[in-house]
């Protein structure tokens, strides 16, 4: 059923009456700012330099950071859920982990090891929703990496469920060296462009750093109040 809009024009006629002037007819031009803080926050950094960023900040929010390459992104991967303590392991349904040769590891290798996997199957509905709660681990993809806060930028969608990174007991996001930006600022700004460019930026964006942690009462540090209680960047050398 679509809503309809009721007494709008009126409504803001109010607003604009109570502020002392007319109505607005033109969109508000946007201001030019004499100075941009955000933007000088790491200006110069190499790739390299924000990877030692991210890292550093990884240690305060207590989450381990493995490097690799594509080639050894598999044994790197299956070293990293074992360590975990293996299965139950629930992922996205992304064409990258084929791409990244990880289709061996996810459908033969641990059913040889003795792991379950599901991979997110929207068709199933809340069956996924009920997997992830009952998962070990959880592995997904970072869009986008803030090396400033260790935040990893997850974008929803049909075959990405929101549930795979929060309610397994651990975490693993795959972290590619080139989604590594400064900071939020930069983030933005290419969520923007995708949006300029005409292509789809999802409903839900997630920003992640770390395991769950919570201070809210009495200022004490809880880890896994309300998401998994460690987490594990892998860093990916696809420069």
């Amino acid at each position: 059923m679509t809503g309809k809009i009721q007494n709008r024009e009126s409504f803001l006629n109010n607003i604009a009456s109570q502020l002392g002037r007319d109505r607005l007819k033109e969109p508000v031009k946007r201001p030019d700012w004499k100075y941009a803080p955000q933007d000088k926050v790491l200006t110069g950094a190499t790739e390299d330099d924000l990877v030692e960023v991210l890292k550093a900040h990884c240690e305060k929010i207590n989450t381990t950071v493995i490097t690799t390459t594509k080639a050894g992104l598999s044994d790197a991967l299956n070293e990293a859920v074992k360590n975990y303590g293996g299965g139950p392991v629930v992922t996205w349904k992304d064409e990258r982990f084929t791409h990244w040769g990880l289709h061996d590891l996810f459908n033969n290798e641990w059913s040889v090891q003795g792991i379950d996997y599901h991979e997110w199957d929207y068709t199933t509905g809340d069956d996924n929703i009920q997997l992830a709660e009952q998962a070990n681990v959880g592995i997904t993809i970072s869009e986008y990496t803030l090396a400033e806060s260790a935040t990893v930028v997850l974008f929803s969608g049909k075959d990405r469920g929101r549930t795979v990174s929060f309610l397994p007991k651990t975490y693993i996001a795959l972290v590619p060296k080139s989604s590594i930006v400064p900071r939020m600022t930069q983030a933005a700004r290419k969520m923007r462009e995708l949006h300029l460019d005409g292509k789809t930026v999802p409903a839900c964006v997630n920003f992640i750093s770390g395991p769950s942690n919570s201070a809210d009462i009495e200022l004490q540090l809880v880890v896994g109040v309300h998401g998994p209680f460690k987490a594990t960047y892998i860093l990916i050398d696809d420069l």
